[in-house]
């Protein structure tokens, strides 16, 4: 290959393909609209406050029984990992004029979660370092892919506005689907069958929103609470302890406001709720908040687009799109909206970053 292969997206697959590809000393660039990398993973610090730790404001666990790729990378990158905090009751809050109800889970009735120490960017960044730093290249917005006989051109916009052309061997797309139907021009299109399958895929977490409530201490523990609850009322649905494995305690929950009310309320209301919605189910001290985090992902012009702000009716049918007719061999597809059996999971991700490179290890050794 004279050309390197070109990955689009700096998420946990694209980052994966690229170290992947490099372990197989094949270059490549890896071109990222962020200023940062790890796409929807985002371990987020109270500023000025490090010593809290960080806090995940997109994907937080993984599942050892279940999910063998992950497993096996955080394994041998020794990463750090701990039990995602469990023990205690959970609490259901049915309506606003009743107190939540109060129930002991069997035990062993949750699947075991792990969480990863310092957040899941820190597996972000493990797997960065197994990448030459120059091949990622930060602020890089890919807007056309061109096939001019056999050359494959690369166009992107710089975040000094210049205009970037990368000659490639191969492209992987490690975007959500619909953000490559977007935002990204073909030239010649793509087929119409696999321009709709793309369009078809929710992006997994678009609509959402995330919050993280930090404490000086998890105090709902003392209570023989687990910090796990869920809701009827809102606006928070589903709760979790969000604790690093030492130090601070905090809460994190998934919202059941859809993304256009959100965005009509705006931040301070939605906050507001918050907290008396944790005051209800936790008591008093849940009021004596040291910081608050929020990430509204349907605000993320990186990972949604209009159609994603409409509220999920079924879990996505994810998986790889159709065949890319004369795109085939030329342009693939990553990301973990492009796993048929763990879409929508880290785990997900990085499968789809494998069978990426796979399928370009195989057509170089036929060449």
């Amino acid at each position: 290959m004279k050309n390197p292969v070109v990955i689009v997206g700096a998420g946990l697959s694209g980052l994966r393909a690229a170290s992947l590809l490099t372990a197989q000393g094949i270059e490549c660039k890896v071109l990222e609209a962020r200023d940062r990398i790890g796409g929807r993973v985002l371990s987020t610090a109270v500023p000025n406050r490090p010593e809290f730790g960080k806090f995940d404001l997109g994907p937080t666990w993984f599942w050892p029984q279940y999910e063998g790729t992950i497993t096996r990378l955080v394994n041998d990158l020794n990463l750090k990992t701990f039990d995602q905090h469990a023990k205690g009751a959970m609490l259901t809050e049915r309506s606003s004029n009743e107190a939540p109800e109060r129930y002991v889970l069997p035990e062993n009735a949750d699947t075991r979660s792990i969480r990863l120490v310092g957040g899941v960017q820190s597996l972000i960044d493990a797997v960065a370092k197994t990448i030459p730093p120059e091949a990622i290249e930060l602020e890089t917005q890919v807007t056309a892919i061109r096939l001019d006989n056999d050359s494959l051109i690369i166009e992107a916009n710089t975040a000094d506005r210049r205009k970037k052309r990368v000659s490639a061997s191969a492209v992987i797309l490690a975007l959500p689907p619909r953000i490559v139907a977007n935002q990204i021009e073909f030239a010649p299109i793509l087929p119409p069958n696999l321009n709709a399958d793309l369009l078809s895929k929710p992006t997994w977490m678009a609509g959402q929103a995330k919050v993280v409530a930090i404490y000086d201490r998890p105090f709902w523990r003392e209570s023989g609470l687990s910090g796990f609850a869920t809701s009827w009322v809102g606006p928070l649905q589903e709760i979790h302890d969000a604790s690093p494995h030492t130090g601070s305690g905090a809460l994190f929950g998934f919202f059941g406001i859809p993304a256009k009310m959100r965005r009509a309320m705006g931040k301070d209301e939605i906050l507001k709720l918050v907290i008396d919605q944790l005051v209800r189910l936790f008591g008093s001290s849940a009021q004596n908040v040291s910081a608050i985090l929020y990430k509204d992902w349907a605000k993320d012009s990186e990972t949604a687009v209009e159609e994603d702000l409409d509220p999920l009716k079924d879990f996505p049918i994810y998986g790889q799109p159709p065949n890319a007719g004369i795109w085939e061999k030329k342009v693939y597809f990553a990301g973990t909206e492009t796993n048929t059996q763990f879409g929508g999971h880290l785990e997900g991700a990085l499968q789809s970053a494998e069978q990426a490179v796979a399928k370009i290890l195989h057509l170089k050794n036929k060449l």
